[in-house]
């Protein structure tokens, strides 16, 4: 049925109503007036809107009170702005996934797919759970990126360690601080003195970090030394432990450490996290499932990548086999 104009009903309402289909898209409400002109004009905004995709129908959930609810409840703002200016007032329940690849090229018209994906379809895709609409979205292909664990031998790491030190004592400090606890980046870079007890070999992320929860952490002994030498201490409760900031200031001094101890420009801040995870599975004998049990990794697929360092019990086996004996001449 068209859209249409509908005349008050006797002892139903004085209103004007509006029925019908349009550009394929089903409209029952009131027009909220007895006034048959007005309610013409609103229903040619109606048609007006259904043509530019702004039409929400009453009571649905737009993308922006989706967005907003999960900001509320606690989630991560990080990426929204740009997406909820994208779909504004569009229905969740309509969102498809050619709408959201055309937000991710639009948006992010020069980016990977590992950006696109963790920029456009990743939060959608949060928001849209959010809300209740379980839709299973497709990723774009190539969108887990690159999978790189290049990890630091014992030497290499403390030469790393040492060089550091020589450039500035409290990098060398904050260098260690990744390298014993795995922290990403950015957690390391907020951990505030307040949140250390060097007594009791903890420190604790109280903000949601990339996982999406706290995280308590212990620290090893060769950690604990290196803080107690703190060159500022940490009887700072209201600081970060370290002084820096995500800043050219910041990578060049990596770069003048790693230069210094004679290794490549592949080794970034995030080598220490994966050289803690190696040394964990190396040293530490954790297996996968252990490794999600330090609560630096959401699942084990995200460990999964460690697997290869440590030589399975399976292929020791090989030390069974029967030696040959050689003739010698």
């Amino acid at each position: 049925m068209p859209l249409e104009l509908k005349s008050p009903r006797a002892g139903k309402s004085p209103n004007y109503s509006i029925r019908g289909t349009y550009y394929g898209v089903r409209v029952d409400r009131t027009t909220g007036t007895p006034d048959k002109a007005k309610a013409r004009k609103y229903l040619q905004r109606i048609k007006a809107d259904i043509e530019s995709g702004a039409y929400t129908p009453p009571g649905a959930v737009t993308f922006a009170g989706a967005a907003l609810s999960y900001i509320r409840a606690g989630h991560s703002k990080r990426f929204l702005e740009p997406l909820s200016n994208h779909f504004t007032l569009t229905p969740i329940a309509s969102i498809k996934q050619a709408d959201i690849d055309e937000a991710a090229h639009k948006l992010y018209p020069d980016a990977t797919a590992a950006t696109r994906n963790r920029q456009v379809y990743t939060p959608v895709s949060a928001i849209m759970k959010h809300a209740g609409e379980d839709y299973e979205l497709r990723r774009p292909k190539g969108a887990e990126g690159e999978v790189r664990t290049n990890w630091l031998r014992k030497e290499q790491a403390e030469a790393l360690i040492n060089a550091a030190h020589d450039v500035d004592e409290e990098f060398g400090v904050f260098l260690s601080l990744l390298l014993y606890t795995g922290l990403r980046l950015s957690e390391a870079l907020w951990l505030k003195c307040s949140n250390v007890d060097l007594s009791e070999n903890f420190a604790y992320i109280p903000d949601p970090t990339k996982n999406g929860d706290p995280r308590p952490l212990h620290l090893p002994p060769a950690l604990v030394a290196e803080l107690a030498s703190h060159p500022r201490g940490l009887d700072r409760p209201d600081e970060t432990v370290c002084r820096f900031r995500k800043n050219g200031y910041l990578y060049n001094l990596m770069k003048v450490s790693r230069t210094k101890a004679g290794l490549g420009k592949d080794v970034t801040f995030h080598t220490m996290r994966h050289t803690w995870a190696t040394w964990m599975r190396r040293y530490a004998n954790l297996d996968t499932k252990g490794l999600v049990g330090t609560g630096a990794w959401k699942d084990e697929k995200s460990a999964a990548r460690y697997q290869h360092i440590v030589v399975s019990e399976e292929a020791k086996r090989a030390d069974m086999l029967p030696v040959m004996n050689r003739k010698t001449k």
